[in-house]
């Protein structure tokens, strides 16, 4: 495991969450609803607040991609977020921890991280998988077929249940 996924958080108040991808219309959203649902499922809704963000503001103010909407629906998840571009003046800030997506999400992260502390709070998705530890990357659907959206999903349910086991200990 990374350094960074035994960042101490402050176990006083609500843990805030931030996935981040490129565009904030296919992995960043569905992340964000999977892992709400995840955290509801444990009955942890009060201790946690997700948001999602995109690296680039090319999409802002637009919902998730029709498409991913069409396959995280088929399991149940709502992507009900609107996009909008990572603002590290005040992301970092009130953000406990930024989940990027792939290797390029985190190093447009860490390249805007002010300060060490910024850097603490960046983490990988895929860190936290244990069914898929061979992906080291969420894949970015956007140009791909059907095939690519289930496994962002597959992906993110994995991770999803593997973060909120780390951070469960930590509240």
């Amino acid at each position: 495991m990374n350094q960074e996924l035994n960042t101490p958080m402050d176990t006083k108040k609500t843990k805030t969450l931030l996935f981040v991808c490129l565009g904030n219309i296919c992995r960043s959203p569905s992340a964000e609803a999977v892992m709400n649902a995840v955290i509801k499922k444990a009955n942890l809704s009060s201790k946690f607040i997700c948001d999602s963000a995109g690296i680039i503001g090319n999409h802002e103010g637009n919902s998730a991609d029709s498409r991913m909407r069409l396959h995280a629906a088929r399991r149940s998840y709502d992507l009900t977020s609107i996009s909008r571009q990572f603002r590290y003046k005040t992301d970092f800030d009130k953000f406990d921890l930024i989940i990027g997506m792939d290797d390029q999400n985190i190093a447009d992260l860490q390249s805007q991280a002010r300060h060490e502390a910024d850097l603490n709070k960046i983490v990988k998705m895929t860190d936290y998988c244990s069914n898929y530890k061979h992906y080291t990357t969420v894949p970015d659907p956007y140009y791909g077929g059907e095939e690519g959206f289930e496994l962002v999903l597959d992906l993110l349910e994995d991770a999803c249940d593997g973060l909120l086991n780390h951070l469960n200990g930590k509240i």
